[in-house]
């Protein structure tokens, strides 16, 4: 396992805990956490025996967004490229937190994000890629990015619009405003809110809904398929992309695991695997999977 200088990574009975740690920064986002993160990933994807993985914080808070410690040039690719002596290329610099967001977008394993504390910046937008989010009570959170003379980033045009709708992807983003977790609720980016010492272990309660019941391929297909067809013309896309799958995946071990251990009255044991099990590299994708 990859040695990790800002997450702390832990695996437990088909869960993966990914905790930001850089506590006395409130796990302000960095270039190693960046690359901590991406690899966290890689090794959950990896790994047959993680059926979900949990995104949360060390401390009082989950991010409170970009470490601002490069002061006035935090946001100057060019400065910070040339202070490492690295040549700068204004049409191949990317977005370091949309580097974790694309990664995200692309896990074969469900991703819960945990929220215990304050999500600000790009500590919020890196949960939009994640599939369902949890949150304390009175947690703040923000998308702070005019206040700051920049822009939305980490996909969150693509995602908050499609999560909350335009109106309210707006008002956050021009506004520019810290909001609490019980608006982020009600307006629908987070699932729940939960008491601090009950954030975790209903996380854990929804992964282990999800490791002790379903088809690991099953699962992995269903967020691949739901994600992919954000951007579908129309329906008919869908109709194609679920009948070729129901065809592959109708004929395959678990298919006849989930039917003969329902009819049992049994739980099941699933056989396949997503390493080995899934169907070859989406083909229906416009877009090819993400690599570093």
């Amino acid at each position: 396992m990859p040695n990790y200088e800002t997450v702390k990574f832990e695996i437990a009975n088909g869960v993966a805990t990914l905790t930001l740690n850089r506590p006395d920064r409130m796990n302000a986002f960095t270039g190693e956490m960046m690359r901590d993160m991406i690899a966290a990933f890689d090794a959950t994807d990896a790994n047959d025996d993680v059926r979900a993985v949990i995104v949360t914080g060390e401390g009082r808070a989950f991010c409170a967004g970009a470490d601002l410690g490069s002061g006035g040039a935090t946001f100057d690719y060019e400065k910070r490229l040339a202070g490492r002596g690295e040549e700068f290329d204004e049409e191949r610099v990317r977005d370091s937190g949309g580097r974790v967001g694309l990664r995200i977008y692309e896990s074969l394993k469900p991703v819960i994000a945990a929220i215990n504390g304050a999500a600000v910046g790009v500590g919020a937008t890196m949960t939009l890629p994640m599939d369902i989010r949890l949150a304390v009570e009175g947690a703040k959170m923000g998308f702070v990015f005019a206040r700051r003379g920049i822009v939305p980033e980490t996909l969150s045009s693509y995602f908050l619009p499609r999560l909350v709708g335009v109106s309210a992807a707006l008002e956050w983003t021009m506004t520019g405003r810290v909001f609490t977790s019980e608006e982020a609720k009600e307006r629908g980016l987070v699932r729940s809110l939960h008491k601090a010492d009950e954030l975790l272990p209903a996380a854990h309660a929804l992964a282990r809904e999800i490791a002790d019941n379903t088809s690991p391929v099953s699962v992995a297909l269903a967020r691949r398929m739901m994600l992919d067809m954000l951007d579908a013309s129309h329906p008919m896309e869908a109709h194609r992309l679920e009948s070729r799958l129901m065809v592959t995946r109708g004929r395959a071990g678990d298919a006849k695991e989930g039917v003969t251990s329902f009819l049992e009255k049994r739980a099941p044991v699933y056989p396949d695997k997503v390493s080995s099990d899934m169907p070859p590299p989406y083909p229906w994708r416009k877009t090819p999977p993400f690599k570093e």
